[in-house]
């Protein structure tokens, strides 16, 4: 099996990445779609030396006392290994966005002006425990033209190491040169700082982890960050809010998957509404064993709660743990989300037209839903396959980012000798 180098600098992997973007830029879809199912399918062959490295992993994690929420996603499985090969063959489903003509018009004199679609070049993917990760970021960024140099955390360093030795030898059966996928096998903290200012290589970088992993790449990078963001997400119900709804989408939203990004974190509950419905309210807390941390119409009207300090209305709790403020009026919530949201994703309940057009119009995020769930931020719920990261920022991607949003464009012009 092709073995993943240690002694090769970061800036050598970024130029031989460089080297893999411009052979894979002259690669048709039919080649790049053949390759993704290669990928997949040794990676499925080779299940076992990717879980036998994902228990060195997973031993490193006990010793050093991760919590649960840590150690379930850094943990791998046949059927997380079958997951993500699996992810690789929807992505090759995908619809190619390279070489899409977005636009084109042809001037006065005749000059043909045409706006495509084309590869980033290459993307530093900088993340932390999620193994998976690996091969998400790789197929998405291969479907889409684009070299890849992968930067993984230390907690799982032996199976991203093996994930991408195994993807190194399916590539060698393929048209995709294995220089497009680069994965820095270093735990030394100088290697990331290093990828930070690789500005003639990278063209790119994106960061997917926690908040001090993410303030880390934008405050030190001089490589253009695609910045992803923590979700530090609300629902806010309304007085005019049906019980059954906010109920059904309260519990979805903290406790379908409580450690992901898009899951809910505080509830922003209108007086009136928790006047005649605080029975229901403490009923579904009770029933999901939620703790909850709240000021003091909360601690009146919630048994158990606890007092909420002021980073709690910050938290991203990531546990079945929520913040719970009581507000007068949609204006409150808006301003407290103001203060404290992350500009991820925003819930709205309620059957007041006017107030889903206030919350619709003055909340800033990359996602607002209005009698629905958190937890559709995710490009695969949301119908356009899967995502590299979800952007909070408001420059060339917002929300989910999919195939299109690892492209930018390139104005080809077509002439008969004109001049200027």
């Amino acid at each position: 099996m092709v073995q993943v180098k240690e002694d090769i600098s970061v800036k050598q992997q970024a130029v031989l990445a460089k080297k893999g973007a411009k052979q894979l830029s002259l690669l048709t879809t039919e080649q790049k779609n053949k390759a993704l199912l290669t990928i997949a399918d040794v990676l499925e062959e080779h299940t076992d030396d990717i879980l036998k490295a994902n228990e060195k992993d997973l031993e490193n994690g006990k010793e050093k006392g991760f919590d649960d929420a840590l150690m379930d996603r850094l943990a791998l499985s046949v059927e997380r290994v079958k997951d993500f090969a699996d992810g690789l063959r929807q992505v090759s489903k995908l619809d190619d966005p390279t070489g899409d003509i977005l636009t084109e018009w042809t001037l006065e004199n005749g000059l043909n002006v045409k706006q495509v679609r084309v590869p980033l070049g290459v993307i530093g993917m900088i993340y932390e425990a999620r193994p998976n990760v690996t091969v998400d970021a790789t197929g998405l960024a291969l479907k889409s033209g684009n070299a890849i140099v992968l930067k993984g955390g230390s907690s799982a360093i032996h199976s991203n190491k093996a994930i991408v030795e195994v993807m190194h030898k399916a590539l060698d059966k393929t048209e995709i040169p294995k220089e497009a996928v680069q994965f820095i096998a270093s735990t030394n903290r100088e290697a990331t700082q290093q990828l930070f200012t690789l500005k003639e290589h990278i063209d790119v970088l994106i960061p997917r982890g926690g908040a001090s992993l993410i303030q880390a790449v934008v405050n030190n990078a001089t490589v253009p960050v695609l910045e992803t963001g923590v979700g530090n997400c609300h629902l806010y119900i309304d007085e005019h809010a049906d019980v059954e709804k906010a109920i059904s989408i309260l519990i979805n939203a903290k406790t379908d998957r409580p450690a992901v990004c898009n899951a809910a974190e505080t509830v922003l509950v209108h007086e009136k509404w928790l006047e005649q419905n605080s029975d229901r309210l403490i009923q579904a807390f009770k029933d999901f064993n939620i703790e909850v941390f709240g000021d003091e119409r909360t601690l009146a009207t919630i048994p158990g709660a606890k007092e909420a300090k002021e980073a709690d209305w910050a938290e991203e709790y990531l546990r079945l743990a929520i913040a719970m403020k009581v507000v007068s009026n949609v204006d409150e919530a808006i301003e407290h989300i103001e203060v404290y949201g992350t500009k991820h994703s925003e819930a709205v309940i309620t059957e007041d037209e006017n107030v889903v057009k206030k919350f619709m119009a003055l909340v800033d995020a990359a996602a607002l839903y209005h009698n629905a769930s958190t937890r559709f931020t995710d490009g695969g719920a949301l119908g356009f396959g899967a995502e590299i990261g979800i952007s909070t920022q408001k420059l060339h991607a917002r929300g989910p980012m999919g195939l299109p949003a690892l492209t930018t464009i390139k104005y080809v012009m077509s002439g008969n000798g004109q001049v200027r």
